[in-house]
């Protein structure tokens, strides 16, 4: 299966794209499985954080253009020739899910970054909170450098993630950025050896899970939800999950540990 999903003790997944003989780019039945796996991460109340990698010398490359393209195409003529949603599972909508375009995940999602990171691997980082790499990892919006457009969501986020420069940078140039300097643009959040990578994924993992996971969700949820309305609306928003979180088991369970010197004993309701 060229899209592992792996769930442990410490309610960390790890999803990993396994298709190396195309540097992990996707065609229509490998976004089908991705998108999947992000419901299944979305959907599980006992997973609390994602980690998200690749196998290889490869991140994600995004679409693999010699099969995605004639495949998709061929799905949306036969889905709208027999008025069906789907087609072997697959569904038109699986590439923006995919890249975490609209998804509402708001449980944290760490990226291990071992490779080239383009097209639509850029486009999934949008969706990611915490992003690690190796020294080899590179990234860039390249679609403008063939003629197309990076529609999966980067131009939308990426000016709202980095300063405005630094995104102006990697939509404008359509260049591919070496680690290095995507950290110094605020891209990422650490560069690590290649041997470290999921360890230190796991590390950041575990620093979240650490937390109340409805907390951590919550927050999650009320920056995204905020930044796309007004300043008002925002704290509407803040004090509506401010309500959720106060009113939890976790919020008792919080103080009474803290108050009887003892690591607190989660459970997400």
């Amino acid at each position: 299966m060229p899209i592992h999903y792996e769930q442990d003790s410490d309610h960390i997944v790890l999803i990993t794209i396994d298709r190396p003989e195309a540097r992990n780019a996707l065609d229509m039945y490998h976004f089908r499985d991705l998108a999947a796996a992000w419901r299944k991460f979305k959907n599980d109340d006992d997973a609390w954080v994602a980690i998200i990698t690749g196998v290889g010398d490869a991140f994600m490359a995004g679409a693999d253009l010699k099969t995605y393209i004639p495949q998709i195409t061929k799905l949306s003529n036969e889905i709208q020739a027999g008025g069906v949603k789907e087609i072997d599972g697959c569904r038109l909508s699986d590439g923006t899910y995919a890249v975490l375009r609209g998804t509402d995940i708001y449980k944290p999602i760490i990226a291990a970054v071992n490779g080239p990171c383009v097209a639509g691997g850029m486009e999934m980082l949008g969706g990611v909170d915490i992003r690690i790499a190796t020294p080899n990892a590179s990234f860039g919006v390249m679609e403008p450098k063939r003629g197309l457009f990076a529609g999966g969501g980067t131009t939308v986020r990426l000016p709202r993630q980095l300063a405005f420069p630094a995104a102006m940078e990697f939509l404008l140039t359509a260049e591919r950025f070496p680690a290095r300097r995507a950290l110094e643009l605020g891209l990422l959040n650490e560069i690590v050896d290649e041997a470290e990578l999921l360890p230190k994924a796991r590390e950041w993992a575990k620093r979240i899970t650490a937390n109340a996971p409805i907390a951590v969700q919550a927050t999650k949820e009320s920056v995204l939800r905020g930044l796309s309305v007004s300043m008002d609306e925002a704290y509407g928003i803040e004090m509506e999950l401010a309500g959720r979180v106060f009113s939890s088991e976790d919020a008792k369970e919080g103080p009474a540990a803290f108050a009887e010197k003892r690591e607190p004993r989660w459970t997400g309701r």
